[in-house]
């Protein structure tokens, strides 16, 4: 007599992957519009050149992101996003006024909804680390070259985005990175 297999226990909705929440109910990206979120690619300049890009991980899954949250009120996005990069990863610096890209996410929310976000991006020359700072010991942080960045983030257009991530510059003053065309 063959030995009872075990019954696999069915998954929680808290369990479920994002995709798998999203094939039991597919409405969630065809009839919710997309909530807004406001991001910073935080770089610095290593020498004439080369560039790094800071990333941290995210609290609840552990995988690299870059700074972003909600929109603050009586705050514009740009500062929203620099406030976020403080809070999250502790660092100060120059914040573009003017979005440089966008990607979009699935948001896993605290009760186990899933919302599709927008993430305007800004960038921001880090000038100053603090060792002190709101989220200090929930994440993990590190400056690497743009091509690295690309391969640790999932998100299809956020790598793309890092992948070609160059700031210009007109004088001194920081446009944004560099088109591809």
């Amino acid at each position: 007599m063959k030995p009872e297999k075990k019954k696999r226990q069915p998954k929680t909705r808290k369990q479920a992957t994002i995709l798998q929440q999203l094939a039991e109910a597919p409405q969630t990206l065809a009839f919710r519009s997309f909530r807004h979120q406001c991001g910073a690619i935080c770089f610095r300049l290593q020498g004439d050149v080369d560039v790094e890009v800071l990333l941290i991980t995210s609290r609840d899954t552990g995988r690299w992101i870059v700074p972003k949250g909600w929109p603050m009120k009586g705050k514009t996005s740009s500062q929203s996003a620099a406030i976020e990069a403080y809070e999250e990863a502790g660092v100060h610096g120059k914040i573009g006024k003017k979005p440089v890209g966008r990607y979009t996410y699935l948001k896993s929310l605290d009760n186990g909804d899933v919302v599709p976000c927008v993430v305007e991006l800004y960038t921001l020359e880090v000038t100053k680390t603090d060792e002190d700072f709101k989220e200090k010991g929930q994440r993990q942080s590190a400056w690497v070259a743009t091509d690295e960045a690309a391969r640790r983030v999932r998100e299809v257009e956020l790598k793309s985005f890092l992948a070609g991530f160059k700031p210009r510059k007109k004088g001194s003053r920081l446009l944004g990175p560099t088109s591809n065309n």
